[in-house]
């Protein structure tokens, strides 16, 4: 074994911090090549396009980009292998619309891939230390890394769950706010899309988010009804499809399409309570729990301790 001094451990660590260093700064220079096609065409592109705005994005200085380059094919194999294992790709892609994330399939799976690979590690920190602490069996260590891996693959899958369903509910919350100002705005006499350009320049949601991608898709040429029809798709948001089918009937029987917005948002806030009084039946039996364990225990004993205070002090 080779002893190493001090000054060449040091000399090491900032060698190893210049070399990263300089990394850095190559990277940051700016290319002299002439730049392709798709990068000109881009910055045109940005406001409907994610591809177009990740393609003028500047690139992450560092050695990470070269590692991901290196780790490519491995990280294409484990995403997959993930999906065959785990299947779902439109139930997955759906919910990564529905909860307006920014990644894709692939992004998605290679973010499990990474947190099954930390909780792989994590499992076998644990093994390693109960080893340590107390002999244990090599297949139960086994079990608690597989254990680890398959807790930290299903744990983005559920926050992406989460996120889903919220975002949903606040897209149905804001609905009847929206709904009722295009009416207000249609009746001043403003057209459709205009209407929706207002709404989603004033408003501050995320519907109005959605309703502004409507308006920029229409912007670059694409029809309204089919950039209306496949939001609707794809959100699959009962009570915007549903409203997104009859603005759409209204508009092509020219009937007013005012009354058809009111109307539609009468419906949303009425099954809006009718979500709420489902949701407090089915917590009745949860709100029982701290009237039974909490409240009725303390009541009695305020009711029953000064009693037997007395009959100890008379006797």
């Amino acid at each position: 074994m080779v002893r190493v001094s001090a000054v060449v451990a040091w000399g090491v660590v900032c060698g190893v911090g210049l070399g990263f260093g300089l990394w850095i700064v190559v990277g940051l220079a700016p290319r002299m090549s002439r730049p392709r096609l798709a990068r000109r065409v881009a910055p045109y592109l940005a406001d409907i396009s994610e591809s177009a705005r990740e393609a003028i994005a500047a690139p992450p200085p560092g050695p990470l980009p070269v590692v991901g380059l290196v780790l490519a094919p491995v990280l294409e194999g484990g995403q997959r292998l993930l999906g065959g294992l785990l299947g779902g790709a439109d139930a997955t892609t759906r919910r990564l619309r529905q909860a307006g994330s920014p990644l894709t399939l692939a992004a998605f799976r290679s973010r499990q891939l990474l947190w099954g690979l930390a909780g792989a590690g994590l499992g076998i920190g644990v093994a390693l230390a109960v080893g340590l602490a107390r002999p244990i069996a090599v297949p139960v260590q086994i079990m608690i890394v597989a254990l680890s891996a398959g807790a930290g693959v299903l744990l983005p899958d559920r926050l992406l769950h989460r996120a889903a369903t919220g975002r949903l509910a606040r897209l149905n919350a804001e609905l009847p706010v929206v709904l009722e100002f295009l009416a207000l705005c249609l009746s001043a006499g403003e057209g459709v899309v205009d209407a929706l350009r207002r709404v989603a320049k004033v408003s501050h949601g995320e519907l109005a988010g959605e309703l502004a991608g409507v308006v920029a898709s229409v912007g670059t040429g694409l029809p309204f009804a089919d950039t209306l029809a496949a939001l609707a798709r794809e959100l699959e948001l009962p009570a915007f499809t549903r409203c997104a089918d009859q603005v759409l009937g209204a508009l092509d029987r020219g009937t007013p399409l005012v009354e058809v917005l009111r109307a539609q948002a009468q419906d949303a806030r009425e099954e809006a309570k009718g979500r709420l009084l489902e949701a407090a039946g089915k917590k009745e039996i949860g709100m029982l729990v701290p009237l039974v364990f909490g409240v009725l225990p303390v009541t009695i004993a305020f009711a029953i301790f000064p009693g037997l205070v007395v009959l100890q002090l008379g006797f």
